[in-house]
């Protein structure tokens, strides 16, 4: 049951980051963003109401999670509104492989042969999807926005370690929170933290730089990012659930974002791209494999 709920995870994630590219298109960065964690804030608002505040210790830790998940957002979508959904897919999807090295580097994890094949195939489809990026007018070294995005995935990666320790029990060395107190506050957080953002940095700029449309993709950003979460969460509740597998499970978001980028945005040079998603994916099995 877990491992079919990873999958729908999965193609929510899909969906949310093709309802993502379509809301950015021509639109404001600041604004979209904004209204995507009002949209979260509200939709998990009963979560937030039903597990409570707790006490401050529990709330710095959440307040820190919200920094470092708004960060990798605010990269991420100005790389997703400038980027081929089709290049944003396959970089994004290498996010467990820096979680494996953030996991050696940190905790002292040491890598066993799959892990270490998918690591390398990661690191291959990486150089292979920026020649393909040359082809489309994009270096990989001097484009800013192909670096917001790996800042992106690097933040990320960074959040995923620091779920590990706030959600381990205190018995292991974590803070042993509740998944759905850490999901709907750190929304709440951001919510704020964007509203403060937008009246400070973009409203004032509004007439000089790119205006906002309001377009009807942008709630769906919102609606599938919570069911992809929830249904993630809901996954590792099952008492034989692997948060490994899961997580690997959750990239395959990746070929429903590649399929929306072919079909939905005509994107070009799709046979190279192919041959890089499919090494990304291959990297995901031997993940998988080494981490049974």
């Amino acid at each position: 049951m877990w491992w079919a709920l990873a999958f729908l995870s999965a193609l929510l994630l899909g969906f949310y980051d093709s309802f993502k590219k379509a809301s950015l298109k021509g639109n404001a960065v600041i604004p979209v963003l904004f209204l995507n964690t009002v949209f979260c804030a509200l939709i998990l608002l009963p979560f937030a109401i039903q597990t409570g505040w707790g006490n401050w210790y529990i709330q710095k830790h959440i307040i820190l999670k919200s920094v470092i998940v708004l960060s990798s957002w605010l990269a991420g979508y100005y790389a997703m509104k400038y980027l081929p959904l089709t290049i944003v897919g396959p970089i994004n999807a290498t996010r467990p492989v820096m979680v494996l090295i953030g996991a050696m580097i940190i905790f002292g994890e040491r890598l066993n042969l799959y892990q270490w094949i998918g690591v390398t195939l990661a690191i291959i489809s990486f150089f292979l999807l920026s020649r393909s990026g040359r082809k489309e007018g994009i270096d990989f070294r001097h484009n800013k926005w192909i670096w917001c995005l790996v800042l992106a995935a690097v933040i990320g990666a960074c959040s995923g370690l620091y779920d590990r320790y706030l959600m381990a029990p205190v018995g292991r060395g974590g803070v042993g929170l509740d998944r759905m107190q850490v999901l709907s506050w750190y929304n709440i957080y951001q919510a704020a933290m964007m509203a403060v953002m937008l009246l400070l940095v973009w409203y004032p700029r509004r007439a000089v730089t790119t205006p906002f449309h309001w377009q009807w993709t942008i709630p769906f950003i919102s609606i599938f990012l919570c069911g992809a979460d929830f249904v993630y969460m809901w996954a590792l509740t099952a008492d034989d659930a692997m948060i490994s597998v899961v997580s690997m499970i959750r990239r395959g978001s990746v070929v429903v974002s590649f399929l929306f980028g072919a079909i939905a945005f005509k994107e070009k040079n799709l046979k190279a791209k192919a041959l890089d998603l499919a090494l990304v994916l291959l990297g995901m099995v031997f993940l998988y494999l080494g981490s049974k």
